[in-house]
């Protein structure tokens, strides 16, 4: 398994099953903080995902967490990661969605404000404010724009609410962002979650 975004979501449990799970990430000093505590990791890498060292074909589960949202050059490190997929593997993927009333307060908002705030509306121990880049890649309408052009196929696809908009501050800021813009960034969830499978044919999109 690879853990892209490593500095938020456990990998999974998987009971009875030999597994190897490789960490990757950016080289931040919150993320090498967090990361560097983990123990649940065979292996982690921190550094330039357009570059990051992935043997072809090495992984049968990629769990993308809360990554894409905060790195530039979103598709690029999407489709290097890609490349380490084996087929017919699994992407579990969960990001903020742009297309929100969170992810457009999220990239308004100043760096400055963003760490005032960050304390007051995650739980404790929660790492943060990580950078807000929002490519459109990174919306439920992006993503599948994306999967068709590279001949995946999502066969599950959520929207909920999982961050700081949980909170009784986080509401109020995403409910008033979602009047100000006329429902057009709606404020009803914030993270889009995904299951995507890497086909085993190759031209599966053309059938």
């Amino acid at each position: 398994m690879l853990v892209a975004g490593c500095a938020h979501d456990e990998p999974l449990v998987l009971d009875r099953i030999d597994n190897r799970v490789t960490g990757v990430d950016e080289d931040l000093p919150v993320v090498r903080r967090v990361v560097g505590e983990r123990a649940d990791l065979s292996r982690w890498s921190l550094g330039d995902l357009r570059c990051v060292p992935l043997a072809p074909r090495s992984v049968d589960v990629i769990q993308l967490s809360f990554l894409l949202e905060r790195i530039p050059h979103a598709e690029l490190v999407f489709d290097r990661l890609l490349q380490a997929l084996r087929p017919g593997g699994l992407i579990l993927l969960r990001m903020r969605d742009r297309r929100s009333a969170y992810g457009l307060l999220d990239r308004l908002t100043p760096a400055w404000m963003r760490r005032l705030l960050w304390r007051r509306l995650v739980p404790k121990g929660t790492p943060g404010p990580l950078p807000a880049v929002y490519e459109p890649v990174t919306s439920r309408d992006g993503m599948h724009a994306f999967c068709l052009s590279r001949g995946l196929m999502i066969t599950d696809d959520h929207a909920t609410t999982s961050g700081p908009a949980l909170g009784r501050v986080g509401r109020v800021a995403v409910t008033l962002m979602d009047k100000l813009t006329r429902g057009r960034f709606p404020s009803t969830h914030d993270e889009v979650a995904m299951v995507i499978r890497k086909p085993q044919n190759h031209f599966a999109r053309l059938i």
